[in-house]
């Protein structure tokens, strides 16, 4: 390479290094701290996987749909089963799977590929990667990168329900929080350790941008399989936050969840449960949690369930080698001193 060539190349360099820094220096813009301004309530629904987030959910937007609500319900979890009872067990096309199929054949994915309608519920899955194929959060967030191209700040819905899974850390699924996506939270979970963890993690989430300037507050807990034993209302009470609603550990509900049926229906068995939780879920404020540490969560059980009583005995050479550890002499040299 000539002289000349190095010293353009070495130029080029500079002004993409001066370019570099001078983006590194700007300050990202303030989050929001105003007052909420938006009609439409837009609320994240998080909790362990397989605690029942979408069976609340189907029913609650099913109801609420039945008292004259627009509902706007947006899986957001890769497994895409938050529709499924919606539907009857019928899969929903994702936002990401139809996106992909699209692009391929150059064309536009319009809003009547990814959202379906029941009984004035409409619903749709964001999707995700296959399994070991990608990051799930990523997924969301391109998922919700395409909504905004469909106009979704300019929809006319009463309520978006958003369903997240909530015992990962992934930044794509603390996306409603960190971004002020939404304006409240509730949190799903039941008389168990694992879930009341998974809770607790969301309300971590919502202190930390809290206290970095986010207006997202939790609303409240649905405790879902309540078999009465009282932990999750103990935790509600403990981090400062309300109970919307107790969903009863019962055959009937299991076995109708089980074959896809909506047991949110007005007039039905079940239907005044969900007209409360539908009314408390419009009406609760966001309030800003106080979660527990480790010790106050697992406080919550008694000793014999979460083995408070266990003593932590360290671990010797001889239990990991089978044999005494031999103390050799340093090979640091010593000067005496004078």
């Amino acid at each position: 390479m000539s002289v000349s060539n190095t010293s353009s190349v070495s130029a080029v360099i500079k002004v993409a290094d001066r370019q570099l820094r001078r983006e590194a220096s700007l300050e990202p813009d303030p989050v929001a701290t105003g007052p909420v301004t938006k009609e439409t309530q837009i609320i994240a629904i998080y909790g362990k996987g397989g605690i029942g987030k979408s069976f609340t959910l189907a029913n609650l937007s099913y109801m609420m749909a039945q008292q004259g609500k627009k509902v706007l319900l947006i899986g957001c979890d890769p497994k895409s089963d938050t529709t499924s009872l919606l539907f009857g067990g019928r899969a929903c096309p994702t936002i990401i799977e139809t996106s992909s199929k699209k692009k391929l054949s150059g064309e536009q994915v319009a809003i009547g590929d990814v959202c379906f309608k029941r009984d004035g519920v409409f619903a749709m899955e964001l999707g995700g990667p296959e399994v070991g194929r990608g990051c799930g959060g990523r997924g969301i967030i391109h998922g919700f990168e395409l909504l905004e191209k469909l106009g979704f700040h300019e929809w006319g819905f009463d309520y978006v329900l958003l369903d997240f899974l909530g015992d990962v850390v992934c930044g794509g699924f603390g996306l409603p929080i960190a971004r002020d996506m939404c304006q409240k939270v509730i949190v799903v979970a039941s008389n168990d350790l694992q879930s009341l963890y998974v809770a607790n993690n969301v309300c971590s989430a919502v202190e930390y941008f809290r206290k970095l300037g986010g207006n997202v507050g939790v609303a409240g807990m649905v405790i879902n399989k309540d078999d009465g034993t009282g932990e999750a209302a103990a935790f509600a009470d403990r981090v400062g936050i309300p109970v919307l609603s107790a969903i009863p550990a019962h055959e009937d509900i299991r076995r109708k969840s089980a074959s896809y049926e909506i047991i949110g229906r007005p007039g039905t068995q079940w239907g005044p449960l969900f007209e409360t939780l539908a009314e408390n879920v419009g009406t609760a404020p966001p309030v800003r949690p106080k979660p527990l540490n480790q010790d106050q969560l697992l406080g919550l059980f008694s000793a014999d369930t979460v083995g408070r009583n266990v003593v932590l005995e360290p671990a010797t050479q001889f239990d990991m080698c089978g044999k005494s550890e031999i103390q050799r002499e340093t090979l640091e040299v010593v000067y005496d001193t004078v």
